[in-house]
């Protein structure tokens, strides 16, 4: 049997404590994860639901979910482009769409999204089925996955958004994200009408959804594409728009940085802990230490045996706050509605911090047993 696990399981009250330590740390680091996780899933869920190849957008945004939009003109000219099967136009709204909750009666902002009926611009299965109804004055489709203080997800048949009437004609899953609380879909006559309603005029779209053709060249078309567009109007492909979208949220917006600050924290704080451990554990065993060091051990051998216990106790520690997360994760997602997931990427990344804040805190904490003189410690 190892040294190094007998050491560790020598003393059974010891390491239910380092594990529950090391857990706490874990723990910790696997909820910054898995927030973060969930708010660049919620974040970019929608754009996954883009049914596009290409985007036309403002190349002055920062960020999709802000007003600025561009004329439904470009649209003609994009078609215009050889490859391109279709050119159908998203309308969009953050700021200025207030629901009233059948629940409470009282207003809440949500996002609204607006297409044309017969050019459907969604990858949502619920909403193309019943994109037809949108033709009808005053009919939207809501998210039933909305917060459940909007009512969303309850047998709502009429409600009212900006003082007007509107009629429920259908549900979709979309679910919330750390800004807006629920969805709202509808035909764009709806859309100019409920926002004219407010004092605006017919608003333009915010985004331009492209299909390229089968047998077309992407990377032609894209750039012809470019070449048909105004400066101020950028060409995107899905995969540039998501990067284009994550970046904000990873750099500039308050909520990204904060998960990834959590997460540090949370692995000093577990190096702090096994540090702690692993000193008090060598400062307890040192004369057996010395012991190995006056029969002949090398140093390197005890470096060995030290850093395979803080392996095995980082293990120990790992495995209850995986599982415990597990269920804060499952728990979260039924209350909160957000989409946190074990996923693989969390859970080798929490390992791997694991071990690496263990064996670098052993690795200090070694120095002892290496300089220890055998004479001194009897």
């Amino acid at each position: 049997m190892p040294l190094a696990w007998r050491s560790l399981t020598a003393n059974k009250w010891r390491l239910v404590r380092s594990s529950a330590g090391i857990g706490f740390a874990v723990l910790l680091m696997l909820m910054q994860l898995g927030f973060s996780q969930a708010f660049f899933d919620a974040s970019l869920r929608v754009l996954r639901n883009l049914d596009g190849d290409l985007f036309l957008q403002s190349a002055h945004k920062y960020q999709f979910a802000t007003q600025d939009p561009i004329p439904i003109s470009l649209l003609a000219a994009a078609r215009k482009v050889p490859g391109v099967a279709s050119a159908r136009p998203l309308y969009a709204d953050w700021y200025d769409l207030y629901w009233k909750s059948p629940a409470d009666g009282r207003l809440y902002l949500v996002r609204g999204f607006a297409f044309e009926p017969n050019q459907p611009v969604f990858r949502l299965p619920e909403v193309n089925a019943d994109r037809a109804q949108l033709n009808n004055p005053g009919a939207v489709l809501v998210d039933r996955r909305g917060r459940r203080f909007l009512g969303m997800d309850t047998d709502v048949k009429q409600s009212e958004i900006n003082d007007a009437k509107v009629d429920v004609v259908g549900k979709f899953t979309l679910g919330p994200d750390f800004m807006s609380d629920g969805t709202v879909i509808m035909g764009v006559d709806t859309f100019a009408r409920l926002l004219r309603g407010r004092g605006g005029e017919r608003p333009g779209m915010e985004a331009g959804v492209i299909k390229i053709a089968a047998d077309a060249d992407p990377r032609a078309v894209e750039k012809m594409l470019r070449q048909a567009m105004p400066a101020n109007v950028a060409v995107l492909s899905k995969s540039q728009l998501l990067a284009f979208e994550r970046a904000f949220q990873a750099r500039v917006s308050s909520a990204g940085p904060i998960f990834a600050i959590g997460t540090v924290v949370g692995f000093v704080v577990g190096m702090l802990i096994s540090y702690q451990i692993i000193f008090t554990e060598i400062s307890d065993q040192l004369p057996q230490y010395a012991t190995l060091k006056a029969i002949g051990y090398p140093s390197p051998y005890l470096l060995r045996v030290v850093l395979e216990q803080a392996a095995l106790n980082g293990m120990a520690g790992w495995i209850p706050a995986w599982l415990l997360g597990l269920g804060l994760y499952h728990l979260i997602g039924v209350i909160a509605l957000l989409p946190m997931r074990m996923t693989l990427e969390i859970t080798l990344t929490s390992l791997g911090l694991t071990l690496a804040m263990c064996l670098v805190s052993a690795a200090v904490a070694v120095i002892r047993v290496i300089r220890a003189d055998p004479a001194a410690v009897f």
